[in-house]
């Protein structure tokens, strides 16, 4: 329960990621928040008090969040669950040891080194493909160009959201199954 994890949102209700309960409730005992929802019935207890455990938090003044600031941790994992630990040309699922990083634009073609532009791929398949585009080595990508530039925060978000309902409206999900956020995408 303590290491459970709360949807931390911007004044605005902008999603800003993630926090543990137990800094949640710290900052809602010191005013600095204002609790959305509740974890169930679920609850902590010390000697003297009880609390609610909050499942979605929102800051009670405004913060303003640099945008390059983003995406900078934690890069290989983020994509490797943006991609559903799944190889983009094949098609297999495979542990995070067993995979790598694929610059669909090679970087002697000129292709950088951005969430944008890298692609879940296993060994074998990074291997086949080289120092070509996808075009090129007749390996078409089995996810849209379009799905690959969503934010890597918002996809870790999401992630996190498939187990946790009460946090899908905050994320813009509530009204999309996982088919159809990915089509829209």
């Amino acid at each position: 329960m303590i290491t459970g994890r709360v949807l931390l949102l911007n004044f605005s209700y902008e999603p800003l990621g993630t926090i543990g309960v137990a800094r949640a409730i710290c900052m809602q005992v010191c005013g600095k928040l204002f609790v959305e929802e509740f974890d169930g019935d679920n609850v902590l207890r010390s000697p003297s008090v009880e609390f609610k455990v909050p499942s979605v938090v929102r800051l009670r003044e405004y913060v303003h969040v640099r945008r390059r600031r983003r995406e900078n941790t934690m890069k290989r994992a983020r994509i490797y669950i943006r991609d559903r630990y799944r190889c983009q040309y094949c098609g297999d699922h495979k542990h995070a040891k067993d995979l790598t990083l694929d610059h669909i634009l090679p970087k002697a073609q000129g292709g950088t080194t951005t969430p944008q532009n890298l692609a879940t791929a296993c060994v074998r398949c990074n291997q086949r493909k080289g120092n070509r585009t996808p075009e090129q080595a007749r390996m078409p990508l089995l996810t849209s160009q379009k799905l690959l530039r969503l934010g890597l925060d918002h996809v870790l978000l999401c992630h996190y959201a498939e187990s946790r309902p009460e946090w899908k409206k905050y994320l813009f999900m509530a009204d999309f199954s996982e088919d159809e956020r990915l089509k829209a995408a």
